[in-house]
């Protein structure tokens, strides 16, 4: 007696292009291949954990695949991998929770839903707590950084990048309200329309942080 295989879609997301989701997309798909699940859609995506839903293409295209009846299972490497955002992370799942799509979470091998369609409790409380030590992760990791910088400040060191670094500090100078709303975690679009700036202005600075910093947002 044959079975139909349930279809999935697979969500890996990394931060910078520095950084690769093959082996977010081996095991998912070893697991999904294990279970015999169909996997419909590798959804990929190169972005911080921090941004908004409306910057977030693959959390929209797995959500699109859900609304579309595509899939009954989104697949992910850890809940950090959703969002670092709490209000992103419980949004998209209660989402798909609505639509009769499972989350599964391979760091602690858990679904949201139960084999007989009902809310999985302890999914749920389990969800609620990573997500607040992903937040709290990074916002630990970025008072380092800060207070990383302001040491290497007081001691003279020259951060950046050695050729260009005059004029794209005095680029971040002439646009401070843009670094400090992104600082704040906003979004590009967000940033964009409260400092009265264009978007690709916006994405130039945030360009410009990282590039000066080195450092790998996540």
């Amino acid at each position: 007696m044959s079975t139909t295989s349930v279809p999935v879609a697979i969500l890996v997301r990394v931060s910078t292009q520095r950084q690769q989701t093959d082996r977010q997309v081996a095991e998912l798909s070893e697991y999904a291949k294990a279970n015999g699940y169909t996997v419909v859609e590798v959804c990929s995506e190169v972005v911080s954990g921090r941004v908004g839903a409306d910057e977030r293409t693959g959390l929209q295209r797995a959500e699109e695949l859900a609304r579309r009846g595509k899939i009954k299972k989104v697949l992910v490497h850890e809940v950090s991998r959703i969002a670092r955002r709490n209000s992103v992370t419980h949004s998209f799942v209660e989402t798909l929770l609505e639509l009769g799509v499972s989350l599964y979470w391979h760091q602690q091998r858990i679904e949201t839903l139960l084999p007989n369609g009902k809310r999985n409790p302890a999914a749920g409380i389990m969800l609620a707590l990573l997500s607040e030590m992903a937040l709290a992760e990074t916002e630990t990791l970025r008072e380092r950084i800060k207070s990383g910088l302001l040491e290497a400040k007081r001691k003279g060191v020259k951060l950046g990048r050695p050729s260009g670094v005059v004029s794209e500090t005095l680029f971040l100078k002439a646009h401070s309200e843009v670094v400090r709303l992104l600082g704040e975690g906003q979004s590009i679009r967000n940033t964009a329309k409260i400092a009265g700036k264009c978007v690709a202005t916006v994405q130039k600075v945030k360009a410009t942080l990282k590039a000066q910093t080195q450092y790998l947002v996540v």
